[in-house]
């Protein structure tokens, strides 16, 4: 069956390449901006992803808060306030505020400052996003962090030990992270106490207050007790408030939107375009479908035949592309655009091959090809 197959596809080798080709281009297309906009909502949670959730398993922000980029200010007696409810193991106070960094060259680019208390730094940075410096560094004066894929951005380098100014006042970088990126802006990690000197905030504010858990509680069974105790404020597990903020920037912005019709149009074309050139292909050789049926081939043996070279092509097409979007993988992955692909990704990109391919030739080229009569062999 299968050499039969690779003969068909091998009598009009312009079509068989023009179907490979039209398969790479959506396949190609359809992983390229599902990898950029994994890439986009992981910025979009990056106030969370990047922060010490070994340690801060809750995060509370006050009551209408859906996006952690856009935090409200806390009174901090809120802090000591969270301490004394059952299952409260700490609490660490958080400022998320929006500054502007200047270098010697005199450009200027806007930063996100959070501020954390050392020597945990529970609003990050990880300390394996660090690639050069000592997070406890950043306790010495001046000391603040920079973010390596935002070179670019700074048109500056921001090495350790490079000086700049902070909403006017003197700063060092003492730490380079990597991948250690927000949705909304840069991000630039220091202490709590010189993050609300370098965006004159009050001492008696925060935006957030991280929580770590006593032993034998649940995240869900604490959370549940802060929100019922404390009012004006909202308790989350950290990880179900990175996801409402990723959810509520996609819907709000339309990426989610834009993106995904891109990836419909992508499937849909590609659907359309292999099938009629598959189709084609088969009217091509229906002298020969009526050949194999005169001499005693099934409608069912057909089937199979047609959807054999469908099932190649798809493999073919997929490997082809698989090449193309590693190479724009590591093509980008210099530019600070990283982007990964799991297995289960992968295999739902070749599922959608398989139904671009297999599918399209069962809509177009069987259902003809099923009523070719073999007599028609011999007419004409």
């Amino acid at each position: 069956m299968v050499s039969t197959a690779y003969k068909f596809m091998r009598y009009d080798k312009v079509k068989s390449i023009g179907i490979i080709i039209g398969i790479v281009i959506s396949i190609f297309l359809i992983g390229q901006q599902a990898g950029i906009f994994s890439f986009l909502t992981g910025l979009m949670g990056g106030l969370i992803s990047n922060s010490r959730q070994d340690i801060g398993q809750i995060w509370v922000v006050d009551n209408i808060t859906r996006n952690a980029n856009e935090l409200a200010m806390l009174d901090e007696s809120i802090v000591l306030e969270l301490r004394s409810i059952e299952g409260v193991q700490n609490t660490y106070p958080v400022v998320v505020a929006g500054a502007s960094m200047k270098f010697s060259n005199g450009k200027i680019a806007p930063v996100i400052m959070i501020g954390s208390e050392a020597p945990h730094f529970v609003a990050g940075p990880e300390p394996d996003r660090i690639i050069d410096g000592d997070l406890l560094s950043l306790n010495d004066d001046g000391a603040v962090s920079a973010e390596f894929f935002d070179q670019s951005v700074y048109d500056y380098p921001v090495v350790k030990g490079t000086r700049v100014e902070i909403n006017g006042k003197s700063a060092i970088i003492k730490v380079q992270t990597r991948d250690a990126r927000g949705f909304g802006g840069s991000f630039v990690y220091t202490t709590i106490s010189k993050a609300r000197y370098y965006m004159s905030m009050p001492a008696s504010k925060v935006n957030a207050v991280a929580v770590s858990l006593m032993p034998g509680y649940s995240v869900d069974q604490v959370v549940k007790e802060i929100n019922n105790t404390i009012y004006g404020i909202r308790a989350w597990n950290s990880e179900t408030l990175r996801k409402t903020t990723v959810r509520y920037i996609t819907i709000s912005s339309n990426i989610g939107t834009s993106i995904g019709s891109l990836v419909v149009f992508a499937i849909i074309s590609g659907f359309f375009i292999i099938g009629l050139t598959l189709y084609s292909t088969a009217i091509d050789r229906v002298k020969d479908y009526g050949t194999l049926k005169a001499m005693g081939a099934t409608n069912s043996y057909i089937t199979r035949l047609i959807l054999t070279q469908a099932f190649l092509y798809a493999i073919t097409g997929f490997l082809i592309a698989l090449v193309l979007l590693e190479g724009f993988r590591l093509g980008v992955s210099n530019a600070g655009l990283l982007i990964s692909f799991s297995f289960g990704e992968y295999l739902i990109l070749f599922l959608l091959t398989v139904f671009i391919s297999v599918g399209s030739s069962l809509f177009f080229s069987i259902r003809t090809i099923n009523n070719v009569e073999p007599a028609s062999v011999f007419r004409g």
